[in-house]
């Protein structure tokens, strides 16, 4: 499961929605917006002590599409790479659907660096009815350029501190709540992708299984030329925590509607309190 802007797959009449890709960050302009590429909200090396997740979080979500009711699961985690610091974090995201007796599986990895919040890799395996893709992206820092299984030329960055459509979901549980905000990122790896539009808006309690959550709505406008036709929109629930945690994801693409992931069960990484306003037990 891609998270946000997630993609959809529409094959022999089955639907399935991985998670989301998401675009970077750059300079921020709006409402109270706090400069993120380089400035003082975001430097370049910002440690992981600060940071709302950590190694063996894990969030569970129900999927459910407008046209078409629950269908299926995904989960979001986050690994560890190697036994001792600096190391880069695994973040994985995976959905399971099934449609009658038609399933489909996404997977998609992104290797992070928490210390500068940028990553080094990004692979996506998708598996469905009628087809079968995978993707490799390895992003050089140094060299200012990333290559893909499909492209194996390569071309420029399209920032120096570069996420991916996954990484960028982590990135954006970093931004300041506290109040109405606007920002304008330019941090996709690709420079077609950038910028995306972020705003901070009004306050909401939501009802999961999960529990009750007090949330901020995030809305992001995201450039994909390849899953939306012009700007797609992505509405994330964040919850107001220390943890940071996104409650509900609502995705609206053409053809496919109104997709929602909503937050089913969830694991702190320890040292966190992630308690809901009340629990749902």
């Amino acid at each position: 499961m891609c998270f946000f802007p997630m993609r959809r797959l529409i094959l022999a009449g089955f639907l399935v929605v991985p998670v989301p890709a998401l675009a970077q960050p750059a300079a921020s302009s709006g409402t109270s917006a706090s400069t993120v590429a380089g400035g003082a909200a975001h430097p370049g090396h910002i440690g992981t002590v600060g940071l709302p997740f950590a190694i063996g979080e894990v969030l569970q979500f129900r999927v459910n599409v407008a046209r078409g009711g629950n269908i299926g699961t995904g989960e979001m985690r986050i690994e560890s790479t190697a036994t001792h610091d600096p190391a880069p974090w695994r973040l994985v995201s995976e959905m399971k659907a099934r449609r009658g007796f038609l399933t489909a599986t996404d997977r998609t990895t992104s290797w992070f660096d928490p210390f500068r919040m940028a990553s080094a890799r990004f692979e996506k395996r998708e598996r469905h009815p009628l087809s079968r893709a995978d993707e490799r992206v390895d992003i050089d820092r140094e060299a200012g350029r990333w290559r893909s299984t499909r492209d194996s030329l390569g071309e420029p960055l399209g920032s120096d501190a570069p996420l991916d459509e996954l990484s960028f979901l982590y990135f954006v549980r970093t931004l300041p709540l506290d109040r109405d905000s606007t920002f304008q990122f330019n941090r996709h790896y690709d420079e077609r992708r950038n910028p995306t539009m972020v705003s901070v808006g009004a306050e909401e309690t939501l009802e999961t299984e999960a529990g009750t959550f007090r949330t901020r709505v995030v809305v992001m406008h995201v450039r994909d030329p390849k899953h939306f036709k012009g700007i797609g929109l992505i509405k994330l629930n964040i919850d107001v925590s220390p943890c940071r945690m996104p409650v509900r994801i609502v995705s609206k693409m053409p053809i496919v509607g109104t997709t929602t992931l909503t937050l089913t069960q969830h694991r702190a990484a320890g040292r966190r309190n992630c308690t809901a306003v009340s629990d749902s037990t």
